[in-house]
């Protein structure tokens, strides 16, 4: 890579970066740990596939910015107000559940790192206050540079433990241990709730255009597609990559030992840095602290920003006048305020229950996933993108498979609960 394309590499970065943090934190640290801890590597497949056949509808968030100038919000008006219309419900419904899983496990990670547990509340509340004084003060050149520093940290952090854990081995199974069966309805019930945050939902799909446009903004340079998809490509092989390390800490560290991961949030966070500093050592203690709180921040600031910035987009087509432009309107602070004081409500009544809000959330977000996939793929091979900018075949043909994926994983569900 010559230099003026490494340069223009360097311009491009950032959303690719801000969506992997925002898919490491609860999907990988929380779900895929305790894929690993329940299940062993058996779950491993489940994920490989939702990672691959969730791919192309995340792409193509990067691709029809590139290839329009616009997000897929605006794309979605494009198919019909009615579509708008949805996509604001699903986004009211999803923002609230989403960010206060997600608050609650950082909240959780907050108070283990600073050993401030008798907090309690008071710590989630010092943390939105954080995220939301981040973000409207700096906004995504703040969040662009915090969340590297962040990505850096995790990713070396990450990769260190599953290096340590490789050489270590798993730990010992309890001599009466016998594996669960996988096709049982309250183990499939999981496997959904974990491929519905694998790597993320599948209506986050619009951050990455809202993303791809504010780096075009903040840099004055325009990517080529190619750049736009290699910075995407990058976050995306990241996250996916460190889903399968943390499914391996999670089966060396849990897997038929007997050892049970708490519910509430507090406990769950301290529990997790616990198990990792027992097995590396105690040594690791604030490294790996500091290490998991860094994952569930990055995540939890990204996700506000995220759900902000949709929301606000979404108001803007749906309320005011044309002519108003995303960055006069007042709407970002308005949905942070929201989501909030939203996320905040939700915590304070379902906080000791975490692990059942991450299910519940992730739920959610794989049964509305069929329709967005359709949605996206629509977008991307509609008339108004060139011939050129539109997606090959092997990956137009990998948008039917995912699309099947994931409405029969969603049909089955519903059976499931029906039945």
């Amino acid at each position: 890579m010559n230099s003026e394309r490494f340069i223009n590499f360097l311009k491009t970065l950032g959303p690719g970066i801000l969506f992997a943090s925002t898919a490491i934190g609860v999907s990988h640290l929380v779900q895929s740990t305790r894929a690993g801890a329940n299940f062993g590597f058996a779950l491993v497949g489940f994920i490989i596939a939702a990672n691959l056949f969730k791919y192309p509808f995340f792409e193509y968030g990067s691709r029809y910015a590139n290839a329009t100038g616009e997000s897929l919000i605006d794309g979605y008006k494009r198919i019909g107000k009615w579509m708008l219309w949805l996509y604001f419900i699903i986004t009211i419904i999803s923002m609230l559940f989403v960010s206060a899983a997600v608050g609650a496990v950082t909240s959780g990670f907050l108070q283990n790192l600073f050993g401030i547990t008798s907090w309690g509340i008071y710590a989630t509340i010092a943390l939105f206050a954080i995220c939301c004084a981040v973000l409207m003060s700096g906004r995504y050149s703040l969040l662009d540079s915090l969340i590297k520093v962040i990505g850096a940290v995790l990713l070396v952090s990450t990769l260190f433990a599953f290096v340590l854990a490789l050489f270590k081995g798993p730990n010992p199974k309890m001599p009466d241990f016998i594996a669960p069966n996988i096709w049982d309805e309250g183990s499939m019930l999981f496997i959904i709730a974990l491929m519905g945050w694998m790597p993320t939902a599948v209506d986050l799909s619009a951050w990455n255009s809202l993303w791809t446009l504010e780096r075009i903004k903040q840099t004055g340079y325009k990517p080529s597609m190619k750049e736009t998809l290699a910075d995407f490509n990058f976050g995306y092989i990241v996250s996916a990559v460190l889903s399968i390390c943390f499914v391996t800490l999670g089966a060396f560290m849990l897997y038929g030992t007997g050892t049970e991961l708490p519910d509430s949030s507090g406990a769950f966070a301290h529990s997790i840095v616990g198990l990792y500093t027992n097995y590396i050592g105690d040594w690791s203690y604030i490294i790996i602290a500091t290490a998991a709180f860094s994952i569930m921040f990055g995540t939890c600031i990204a996700v506000f920003d995220g759900f902000a910035r949709s929301f606000e987009r979404t108001i803007e087509l749906l309320f005011l006048p044309d002519e108003v432009n995303i960055s006069t309107s007042k709407a970002y602070n308005y949905s942070l305020a929201i989501i909030g004081i939203g996320a905040f409500l939700i915590i304070f009544l379902f906080g000791n229950h975490m692990k059942t809000l991450v299910d519940l959330a992730t739920t959610i977000s794989f049964l509305i996933a069929p329709l967005i996939a359709v949605i996206n793929f629509k977008l991307v091979t509609g008339d108004h993108i060139q011939k050129e900018h539109q997606p090959a075949t092997w990956l137009k043909a990998l948008s039917w498979l995912g699309i099947l994926f994931l409405t029969g994983f969603a049909v089955y569900f519903l059976y499931i609960k029906i039945i």
